[in-house]
């Protein structure tokens, strides 16, 4: 059962026992820091956690059925939640215990009977662990002259939405973008110049996707990359018309007030993921779309 409702911005915490009064017990030191979930037996504490994906578990030991070092065992061996830090809560306080667990790779321990405020201390420095390492993550995947998605951040999407393509059997759509004479503007007023140049597109890029599904990210250098699921060629040319229309048309002012134009070269494939598709493939299709653009004249879009 859930004991309160999810509240933004809240950790999430999954708290497993069998015991209704420690459930309650531990609910009510941490419930108002976090959003809090809770399981009463190893099995449903597998399936809240897929469900309900939360930042922390903690995980009695002695539970009938299932014990604790199942079930740990169990959610380390389950992809979708075996990143998920677990804290034992036992009243075991045994060498041998704790190295059992530890060897489980269990994060930490928090034995009874509970005491409130070494509780929210251990739950706490996990969270911070969590909360800390997903930032790492993010910023990973965020390029940082830009703010957009990085070329990582692009791979790791295209995978997800190429499988569902593939289960769903829908068109999905690729545009490679590369900004036109970008080194010669680049040497002509500088890197500095050069980056707002790069910010300035990254905008028209973003506000020129309409569906939430659609995503943007620079590839390299002055190449972008637009991932359209669910889109056949037809559309994916519409999309980047609209994109090449709206960098000619923009006027970019660099910090004394000069005022320069750009053009976009764009590359365009749409593909029906199958058995004999690949995502290279299709990477690789518009990447020589993208260069018949450039080799016709630049600030075009060319399809293969």
């Amino acid at each position: 059962m859930e004991i309160n409702k999810p509240k933004q911005d809240l950790n999430k915490l999954l708290i497993v026992d069998d015991e209704n009064a420690n459930l309650k017990i531990l609910s009510h030191i941490l419930g108002g820091d976090y959003t809090i979930y809770t399981a009463s037996s190893g099995a449903s504490a597998i399936e809240k956690a897929k469900d309900f994906k939360p930042d922390l578990i903690l995980l009695d030991i002695l539970m009938p059925e299932m014990d604790g070092y199942e079930t740990l065992s169990a959610i380390k061996s389950t992809m979708e939640i075996h990143k998920i830090p677990v804290i034992f809560i036992t009243g075991l306080d045994s060498v041998e215990d704790e190295e059992k667990g530890l060897s489980l790779d269990a994060a930490d321990y928090i034995t009874k009977p509970f005491s409130a405020p070494i509780v929210k201390l251990r739950v706490r420095n996990q969270i911070q662990i969590v909360n800390q390492l997903r930032t790492i993550e993010r910023l990973s995947m965020i390029d940082q002259l830009t703010n957009i998605p990085n070329r990582r951040s692009f791979d790791n999407r295209l995978h997800v939405e190429w499988k569902q393509a593939v289960r769903e059997q829908i068109p999905i759509s690729l545009l490679l973008m590369d900004l036109d004479r970008f080194k010669s503007l680049n040497d002509s007023y500088g890197h500095q110049q050069g980056d707002i140049i790069l910010k300035k597109v990254s905008e028209i890029f973003t506000k020129s996707l309409r569906r939430p599904a659609d995503f943007t990210a620079r590839w390299g250098g002055e190449e972008f990359i637009v991932l359209l699921p669910n889109t056949p060629l037809e559309g994916a040319l519409e999309v980047a018309e609209s994109i090449r229309s709206e960098v000619e048309k923009t006027p970019i002012f660099f910090s004394d007030g000069t005022e320069v134009r750009i053009t976009i070269s764009i590359g365009a494939a749409s593909s029906m993921p199958g058995q004999t598709t690949s995502m290279q493939n299709f990477i690789s299709e518009a990447d020589n779309a993208l260069y018949k653009a450039k080799n016709l004249g630049r600030n075009r879009v060319v399809s293969v």
